[in-house]
């Protein structure tokens, strides 16, 4: 697997090359800054990206917004943003393409390697990954939206498909039967209105609903 990488903090990029090189990836570049991603990625053509949400030079949103024009100008690049903190605005516009094959984790999950390691993995293999505490705080703050047409139950299956994880994954964790996960993600679909003609994307849809529900 070919990475690009974009951060700013030297300790932390090194850090993401060892974990990576030792897994056997292939770190194609570092870069600092927005414009240097997007150049980066032209010349590698890379299996997946990790990049900050802030960049140089105003440590704004110079990374999410690269990883963005990535999206657009390469549909389905699958893009791991890495953040200091919860941003909600974000990690809504980061799905707003309606694909998978994207991510985004708090830094703080990077010391934990298997979770991030496994993220990655996900990412690459085009499936939606939000940090747990992003969820935690999104499920938290909704009200009067449509995620709360859904079961205490249901909830806490939309929230784990937030966090990536496949039906099997979630009926281990909740130590339920993978038929009963598929009824429950069959009713989550069925009470957000999300078409049966979207297929595969009706997960990534699920998860953009319940990211509007902020």
């Amino acid at each position: 697997m070919r990475v690009v990488i974009a951060e700013d903090n030297v300790l932390l990029s090194a850090g993401l090359r060892l974990v990576l090189e030792t897994k056997g990836m292939e770190v194609a570049e570092i870069v600092t800054e927005g414009p240097a991603l997007l150049t980066a990625v032209a010349e590698h053509r890379p299996d997946v990206v990790i990049a900050d949400v802030r960049l140089p030079p105003t440590f704004r949103d110079e990374g999410v917004r690269a990883a963005v024009r990535l999206r657009a100008e390469r549909p389905g690049l699958p893009v791991l943003v890495l953040s200091q903190y919860v941003e909600k605005v974000y990690a809504r516009e980061l799905l707003s393409d309606g694909r998978g094959g994207v991510g985004y984790l708090l830094k703080d999950r990077v010391s934990r390697v298997g979770e991030f390691l496994d993220a990655l993995r996900r990412v690459a293999g085009g499936g939606t990954v939000m940090d747990p505490e992003v969820v935690a705080q999104l499920m938290a703050s909704t009200a009067a939206r449509p995620v709360d047409r859904l079961t205490p139950r249901e909830r806490e299956v939309l929230a784990l498909m937030a966090q990536g994880l496949t039906n099997p994954e979630i009926a281990e964790r909740l130590v339920i039967t993978d038929n009963a996960v598929q009824k429950h993600v069959g009713n989550i679909f069925n009470r957000l209105d999300l078409p049966a003609e979207d297929g595969g994307h009706r997960r990534v849809l699920a998860v953009l609903t319940f990211l509007d529900s902020r």
